[in-house]
């Protein structure tokens, strides 16, 4: 394999490492009263488990700065893209545990959040929506002048594959296993550019958490599920074409409102392959309910 090869399978496989290793250190953190919530099966779990994502990334960008001090892989990726996925992760997760910590069931979905604005109040689905909006914004404008029209485009992209992540956090593993999915052709496209290199410890973190969340020992909360679609929906902006953005940001549009009159839990349920799949590697209830609150 290439130098660049090597960086790619060395940060994805530091940030598994990464995040194994924190989910055990900061499980009494996560189990406070705070951060407790009753799955499906009623079981209280850890939420927030995002957080983790955040930390592992963060020990492993810290070690690979750390070795480029040393002259080791300085030349492999872009300080700019780090900091632009760090931002990412940082922006996304904080929005979300707002939502994991003082969120309720009540105003779900874009139209309860938008009778609550008229009715004079603020939920925190509406602070993740908007604010979400706004870092996306910040975001996609950073690498470059782009049009008014684009730069709107793209940060809707982002803003809605960060609230796609959230919609489908409804069971255990279900947003980490459809990030993989979603990330092996963006990961085919990246390659090992600075975008590649980028995102490769985002999703391995990810992969890292996904045996707790089958498992149930936590939930990834809407601070991980949030997460994850923002760094996915900027990957897909920073390094796929107009038409193929485009194109991801009509889809997440219908799902985003499909999401509005159909359950996606009963659609995969009703779909034997999709049941499989979702259910692969956890604990098998009957029927998945929902496991965190929603946008």
């Amino acid at each position: 394999m290439s130098n660049g090869q090597w960086a790619l399978a060395l940060l994805f496989l530091g940030g598994v490492v990464a995040a194994v290793l924190l989910e055990r250190a900061v499980a009494p953190i996560l189990s406070a009263p705070a951060l407790l919530r009753k799955n499906y099966r009623g079981h209280p779990i850890a939420t927030a488990g995002g957080l983790i994502i955040v930390l592992a990334v963060l020990v492993v960008e810290a070690a690979r700065t750390a070795l480029a001090e040393f002259g080791l892989g300085e030349e492999l990726s872009d300080s700019l893209l780090r900091a632009m996925v760090l931002f990412a992760c940082f922006a996304f997760a904080f929005l979300g545990i707002v939502d994991d910590l003082v969120g309720t069931s009540e105003d779900q979905g874009f139209a309860g959040h938008l009778r609550a604005l008229r009715q004079g109040r603020i939920t925190t689905g509406s602070m993740k929506l908007f604010g979400g909006a706004v870092v996306a914004i910040v975001l996609t404008a950073a690498p470059g002048e782009v049009s008014g029209r684009r730069l709107l485009a793209d940060a809707a992209l982002v803003a809605l594959a960060a609230n796609a992540g959230n919609l489908l956090d409804r069971a255990p593993g279900r947003t980490i296993k459809v990030a993989l999915v979603a990330y092996m052709p963006l990961a085919w496209a990246a390659g090992t550019s600075p975008v590649g290199l980028a995102l490769a410890p985002v999703l391995g973190a990810a992969l890292g958490l996904l045996r707790a969340d089958l498992q149930e020992r936590l939930m990834l909360g809407d601070t991980g599920a949030n997460l994850l679609g923002a760094v996915l929906g900027l990957g897909v902006v920073l390094e796929t074409s107009r038409p193929v953005r485009t194109a991801v940001l009509v889809a997440l549009i219908v799902l985003n409102l499909a999401a509005e009159r159909v359950s996606f839990s009963r659609v995969i349920a009703s779909a034997p392959p999709l049941r499989y799949l979702d259910r692969l590697g956890g604990l098998h209830a009957d029927q998945p309910g929902s496991q965190s609150s929603s946008m």
